[in-house]
């Protein structure tokens, strides 16, 4: 049966589509810009006037990028990082608020109010360079994965999302002899999906991007650097190659703003590729665990 509809509903419905329509295409655009950047011919970029398609198409940008040989050994490390970071900060994190959200444990608001302030005052740059070297972290890969281990807003999102579960789930498994650790990885892990994704998908983006850790810590290790530090120095060689030095011979025409276009690119993909298996459990997630009783 059809359903019939006002006018004024039907001028809400437009204006509603309009409104998304435009949200989408701010989104998308930024993304659609640097792509057509990155496969135009780089003297021809550098005149402008690109808007949806490449005026002289060209891989020269990505051919330029692939032709770096640590790339490979840094993408190696960075994927390593994103994994091992991403698997053992969600159980690490979760396990931290399971144990919060347990309204037996003794010390659960001072270790909470503990957390809140690590949220806002942090050690420094120093002091913290100073703890990871008497740690003998420097010029290791551990470095990339035991600071960031836990953190203070990934746990308070999932401690939310595991004090609204039924209590009955956890009593009916003490009283059939479970631990809290088997409860935690068999009963609670299996139905918190939604939020396990949600911060699964936040550490991951993190490690990906992350680089300013391996400038601190291991810039003088070539083998153990990540993907957006070689990035950043490839960035940079390439602003230092087109600046002041017009006469030096160079075997391609190339530029910042294409290189930095092709990297932006790159960059993104994996993200991009990864995003829609994990979207249907992210809006649940974050809603679910943002909610407070």
């Amino acid at each position: 049966m059809p359903i019939h509809r006002t006018r004024g509903e039907l001028a809400v419905d437009v204006l509603f589509y309009v409104f998304l329509s435009v949200a989408a295409f701010t989104t998308v655009y930024p993304f659609i810009y640097l792509l057509v950047i990155s496969l135009n011919e780089t003297q021809d970029a550098l005149r402008g006037g690109l808007y949806f398609w490449p005026r002289k198409f060209t891989f020269e940008n990505y051919l330029y990028v692939f032709e770096n040989q640590r790339l490979a050994r840094a993408s190696l490390n960075s994927v390593l990082r994103t994994v091992i970071q991403t698997v053992l900060s969600v159980f690490a994190c979760g396990m931290l608020a399971y144990v919060l959200s347990r309204k037996t444990f003794m010390f659960r608001k001072a270790f909470s109010l503990t957390l809140v302030v690590t949220m806002y005052v942090s050690g420094g740059l120093i002091p913290t360079y100073l703890l990871i070297k008497n740690l003998h972290l420097l010029n290791t890969f551990a470095v990339y994965i035991v600071p960031g281990l836990v953190s203070a807003f990934y746990i308070f999102i999932m401690r939310t999302f595991f004090e609204q579960l039924p209590d009955g789930l956890v009593e009916s498994a003490y009283i059939d002899g479970a631990n809290d650790f088997s409860i935690f990885t068999r009963i609670i892990m299996p139905i918190s999906l939604p939020v396990l994704a949600t911060v699964a998908l936040y550490v991951a983006v993190s490690e990906w991007n992350a680089w300013f850790d391996n400038y601190l810590y291991n810039s003088r290790n070539e083998n153990l650097a990540v993907l957006q530090y070689e990035l950043q120095k490839m960035i940079q060689v390439v602003e230092n190659t087109t600046s002041g030095e017009e006469g030096e011979p160079t075997s391609r025409v190339i530029s910042p703003l294409t290189i930095k276009s092709t990297l932006t690119i790159l960059v993104t993909v994996p993200i991009l590729l990864i995003y829609p298996f994990l979207q249907k459990y992210f809006v649940k997630g974050l809603t679910l665990g943002a909610m407070k009783d």
